[in-house]
């Protein structure tokens, strides 16, 4: 099941994709199975972010190739940082560039949303806490994030957290393609087996750190590849079996 949210009637609601319309979901499917109340056309409805975190967990140089271009060794364990649920945005929504931050880039990443509330998880059990997939930009002040070491500012501006279209509850997250495009090339290409760190690592290891919530998302590293953004780019993440995350680009105002 593809699920996204989408905005009718004055408020926010659940659907799923199915051909070409969506079915309209009448209650809250982290809590229980979608019922559904009703149904629309594809063509008049425009996906939302699928989900509005409390906290994004980003997992840095989790493909070996990605490490090699960042001049970083192969991490021991998973490198955690915090992106805020404010960076989010969703399909077809602008990211928006601080001219004044330097280089800005684009890390196509597959997402994992979190169903319910998931603490010291094994690793046998995790998918049991997992709602589905998704796509995810993880877009980089690179030239921030080396001078500040820490990676909060970089990592956290308005509307660099690009999320969705949809997640997908019926995938097997093991070897998927993972791709960005640039103005329609392709930058990156890899696949989820080249991951060091796959996603049942990350609930089992993250969970032991800190209490997942229903929505919470965890990105689980971008391949090699990544590179700069300008004003009147459009930037896709597309991930096979999950679908294609679209947005354009522009300068943030002052």
């Amino acid at each position: 099941m593809r699920l996204i949210k989408f905005f009718a009637g004055g408020q926010e609601r659940y659907g799923a994709l199915e051909d070409d319309r969506v079915r309209e979901i009448g209650n809250d499917p982290y809590v229980s199975h979608p019922v559904f109340v009703g149904a629309l056309p594809r063509s008049k409805v425009r996906p939302l972010a699928p989900c509005r975190p409390g906290k994004i967990v980003a997992v840095g140089l989790n493909y070996r190739d990605h490490a090699a271009e960042m001049g970083k060794p192969l991490p021991a364990e998973p490198l955690l940082f915090l992106k805020p649920s404010t960076a989010v945005i969703g399909p077809e929504d602008p990211i928006e560039l601080p001219l004044w931050a330097g280089r800005v880039d684009y890390e196509a990443e597959l997402a994992l949303v979190i169903r319910t509330r998931a603490r010291r998880v094994p690793r046998a059990r995790a998918a049991e806490v997992i709602l589905g997939y998704t796509c995810i930009n993880d877009v980089t002040a690179r030239e921030l994030q080396r001078r500040d070491v820490q990676y909060t500012r970089a990592k956290g501006f308005d509307t660099f957290a690009p999320l969705g279209p949809c997640i997908e509850t019926d995938v097997d997250p093991a070897d998927l393609r993972v791709q960005c495009f640039v103005n329609g090339e392709c930058r990156q290409d890899s696949r989820t087996a080249q991951l060091i760190f796959p996603p049942d690592y990350l609930i089992e290891h993250i969970s032991s750190i800190m209490t997942l919530e229903p929505g919470d998302v965890i990105a689980c590293g971008t391949p090699g590849g990544v590179g700069p953004l300008k004003p009147g780019d459009v930037v896709e993440v597309r991930i096979e079996g999950v679908g294609s995350l679209v947005n354009p680009v522009i300068a943030r105002k002052q």
